[in-house]
């Protein structure tokens, strides 16, 4: 859809870390007298992602140029991805980035590198105004992105700002590897590192920072900020062998944000830069691709920043021997409608371009091909006779139905659309009948693309799986029908009957741009209800059958967006805190008419009480509200709690009044609260510096009260936590490997399965996680002396590449003895050794490993299971180790 990637609202979040180091809210309940014990370390959990595949934009698509199928994705707020050819699937890159630096999942552009493929880099940064409170920086990786080091800016980087589809902006020297150039935004010029990304300096010599603005009057930063340098590209004809022995490349082309001075080059290796001669004026130059073996660098020009407007644009030749410049546009300029942007070469055969109608929202995009540099094109589709159309191509979107919106359109558009924000466009340098491009909800690709210049007909599929982009808002677990319901940005919410197959349709009837909030009726859990935002509305729905169906409701007057909703216990009342004017307002029946609520102010969040069906509550400003009437009238309760900052509050099912409030702001109040007397009273939870969503799931075995789980800062550790002793103590469930950026929209355990939770990520989708736990196992009991035997072992590679690879271990006592702790060792086969390793300490030397618990994970019931995972690198082949061992006896094979 042509809309923003983020909901601007999220910039206003209290994203950033830190302790709290305030005083106890006035009027708040004094804490519990014993602090909560806390353990930073993590439980034995293995993560996945609840399956929508794609569901945002993808600017960037980056294949080596040396190394078959190795190929990368950037996008613009949830990280890198690798393309594992064997699993036919994307990797995620950046799952590292924590909670501090959430910016650095949005990748304004990658490169990879040619001389050494092992060798990839990424310039992150979200937003270059005051939404994102870090710097950018430049990350480096010499194993494919298994691992990183990061270099900080001393400016910022924008994701998702304008322009992002342009670039990239980040590129390699071909032939001296050491030398990186990036082009910045803000008015920050043209950076150069010499020393692979570690550090890097301004270009003095380069002048021209591009100061074209989207629009200069908006005051927020975002669409006024200077799009600067936006694309690099160097001649690898102009330099001298690779490695120790090469010499810099000499000739270096520049895009710049500027519509009079769009073009720049240097021929002494970047000494000094010079603006193209008579290069054409008026549009900014998105993409420079350059094409050595013909000697042509080729340029698609719009006439703003992208990636979802543009009215005009324009495809240039320039012969770098000349300096000939031609149009070769492939449309007369009366019937541009759109900006160019995606644009790419095939190297097999010189003088085969294409180029991408990136901004042509109605009825299509169009794609451009020319086998003659330019001559001639030919479309990806034309009219046969209006409004009737001719394809190239065919649509098979039967891996992720969803992408045809559930639409019928009438002709010319179609469903699926060929695409939409199409800025990244890359035929394979390896094989001309493999194409990828990116839109704003997935990257489609083909591997018959050759067909077209046959007149024959091809067939583009996704090939997204693996690359998960959603952005969370809000997620539900009922006690009965699908497992997972969701509310997500830009795509609506799914209803999740298999965690691990993607749905066959969004939300649809009605089909909101993003579901902002969802809640099922407890004792009912067949009755939903969502609200979202929608242009013209309705932005309430329902459902009565667990959300396979839904059915519109209407609106007050004043309703501009979806707000919170929220489900009696039993599914006779709803209450409904929109966006606008409106105000709150309850309802009786599915919403065909709403009554204003008293007592409680508009932009209350509300929730209602799981048990009893007229009880509601609300909180804003700091203040707790109740109503026992249904929602017509609300009376305030507690006061003092965080008054600034995000506030999420849930009630617990099965008990009356039971409430659990997180929220607040690193300079202000900040933490978890608990109330047991719906509301009146709150005591703030001790030893929890910072919470920010809480939710409930299934109770540990022989517990009472549900598990809680929390995106939290506790002990001084920002994470996944669980609470199975109603918030006494508590267990980190994540790991430094696996944060996320920001998750803190919401969380939810699983009622029916214990352990599980589901974690809301803002642009990574919905991460699950399951514990390998049988009794529970957060008593974080010391180790002892290490087993004898007794032992099952799972082996699994989970990604490889040409040097490298990844690996997850999972040990099960088969004996019928707890464990106290565990060493398990095996020699590598093949020469293989560990790099890094995650949940278990490595030793030993060479191929002899052996892998010792952690702290956290040394206690292993009867029959239970501890995992573990590392990265290794290998030469020649990779099989298996054959013997794996436990205190001197060996494991039986899983």
């Amino acid at each position: 859809m042509r809309r923003p990637r983020l909901l601007a609202g999220l910039a206003g979040l209290a994203l950033t870390g830190g302790l709290l180091a305030g005083a106890l809210p006035a009027g708040a309940a004094e804490p519990d007298a014993a602090p909560a014990r806390t353990q930073a370390a993590a439980a034995s959990y293995s993560w996945k992602n609840v399956r929508v595949d794609g569901g945002g934009f993808v600017p960037g698509l980056v294949f080596n140029r040396t190394e078959k199928n190795l190929l990368y994705a950037r996008t613009d707020i949830g990280g890198a991805y690798r393309w594992d050819q064997a699993g036919s699937a994307w990797v995620p890159l950046l799952d590292h980035i924590g909670w501090d630096d959430w910016g650095h999942t949005g990748v304004v552009s990658l490169a990879s590198d040619t001389a050494d493929p092992d060798r990839v880099y990424a310039a992150v940064g979200t937003y270059t105004n005051d939404w994102d409170p870090g710097t950018g920086a430049v990350l480096r990786s010499a194993d494919r992105g298994a691992t990183w080091q990061r270099a900080d800016l001393p400016f910022k980087l924008g994701g998702n700002m304008p322009g992002r589809g342009m670039g990239e902006r980040l590129a390699v020297d071909p032939h001296d590897n050491r030398i990186l150039y990036l082009g910045a935004p803000s008015g920050n010029g043209l950076w150069r590192s010499t020393d692979s990304g570690a550090t890097w300096a301004k270009v003095t010599s380069f002048t021209n920072p591009g100061g074209y603005q989207q629009d200069p009057t908006d005051t927020s930063g975002y669409n006024s900020d200077e799009q600067g340098i936006v694309w690099v590209t160097f001649d690898e004809s102009t330099g001298g062998g690779t490695g120790a022995g090469a010499t810099a490349t000499k000739t270096i082309y520049v895009g710049v944000g500027d519509k009079e001075n769009a073009v720049y080059r240097s021929t002494d290796a970047g000494a000094t830069w010079t603006r193209l001669a008579g290069q054409p004026t008026g549009h900014l130059a998105h993409k420079g691709v350059l094409d050595a073996g013909n000697g042509y660098l080729y340029l698609a020009y719009s006439d703003t920043a992208g990636p979802y407007d543009g009215g005009k644009g324009k495809v240039y030749r320039y012969a770098t021997a000349t300096g000939e410049w031609k149009d070769i546009t492939p449309v007369a300029e009366a019937d541009t409608y759109h900006g160019f942007s995606g644009l790419t070469v095939d190297r097999q055969h010189p003088g085969t371009v294409m180029v991408s109608a990136y901004s042509s929202w109605w009825p299509d995009t169009q794609l451009f091909r020319t086998t003659d540099s330019g001559t001639t094109w030919t479309r990806a589709w034309d009219y046969s006779a209006y409004p009737t159309r001719s394809n190239r191509y065919t649509m098979d979107v039967s891996s992720v139905p969803w992408l045809t919106w559930g639409g019928d359109p009438a002709p010319p558009e179609q469903a699926p659309k060929l695409g939409w924000m199409t800025e990244a466009l890359e035929i394979d340098p390896f094989d001309s009948d493999r194409m990828l491009y990116g839109t704003g909800a997935t990257v489609y690709g083909t591997t018959e693309l050759t067909r077209w210049d046959t007149n024959t007909n091809f067939t583009i599929r996704p090939m997204v799986k693996g690359l998960e982009e959603t952005a969370v808002l809000d997620l539900v677990s009922p006690p009965s029908g699908a497992p997972l319901i969701s509310a997500l940005g830009d795509v609506g919410g799914f209803r999740h009957t298999d965690l691990g197959a993607v749905p066959p349709m969004m939300f649809t009837a009605p089909n909101f741009t993003s579901t902002t909030s969802l809640d099922y009726a407890e004792t009912k859990p067949d009755v939903l209800v969502r609200s979202g935002h929608l242009d013209g509305g309705p932005r309430v729905a329902f459902s009565t059958d667990n959300g396979a169906h839904w059915f519109a409701g209407q609106e007050p007057a004043g309703v501009t967006g979806g707000g919170t909703v929220a489900a009696a216990a039993d599914g006779g009342r709803f209450v409904w805190s929109p966006e606008g004017t409106a105000g709150v307002h309850a309802a009786t029946g599915y919403g065909t008419s709403w009554t204003p609520s008293a007592g409680i102010p508009a932009g209350a969040t509300v929730e209602s009480d799981r048990v009893d069906p007229k009880t509601f509550y609300g909180f804003h400003g700091g203040t707790f509200y109740a109503s026992a009437d249904g929602g017509l009238t609300f009376t305030a309760k507690a006061t003092g709690l965080p008054a600034k900052g995000n506030v999420r509050f849930k009630a617990v099912p099965g008990r009356k009044g039971d409430i659990w409030l997180a929220g607040g702001a690193p300079d202000a109040a900040y933490g978890l609260w608990h109330s047991t007397d719906g509301g009146a009273t709150f005591t703030k939870v001790s030893g929890v510096d910072q919470a920010d969503a809480v939710g409930f799931g299934k109770a540990a075995p022989n517990a009472s009260y549900p598990a809680l789980y929390s995106s939290a800062k506790i002990g001084g550790v920002r994470g996944i936590f669980r609470s199975t002793d109603a918030g006494a103590t508590w267990v980190r469930v994540n790991d430094d490997a696996h944060q996320w950026g920001w998750t803190g929209a919401t969380i939810t355990g699983d009622p029916r399965v214990y352990g599980r939770v589901y974690v809301a990520t803002n642009g990574r989708g919905i991460i699950y996680g399951d514990t390998s736990e049988t009794g529970g196992g957060d008593g974080g009991t010391d180790p002892g002396t290490p087993p004898a035997g007794a032992c099952k072992v799972a082996y699994r590679i989970t990604n490889q590449w040409q040097g490298g690879f990844q690996a997850d271990v999972t040990v099960t006592n088969t004996s019928a003895t707890a464990w106290t702790g565990w060493t398990l060792g095996w020699t590598f086969p093949a020469g293989q050794t560990v790099g890094q390793m995650w949940n278990a300490t490595p030793a030993g030397t060479g191929s002899a490993v052996t892998a010792k618990n952690a702290g956290w994970n040394g206690a292993v019931a009867a029959g239970g299971s501890a995992s573990f995972g590392f990265t290794g690198s290998w030469t020649g082949s990779n099989p298996v180790p054959a013997v794996f061992t436990l205190g001197g006896a060996t494991c039986s094979a899983a």
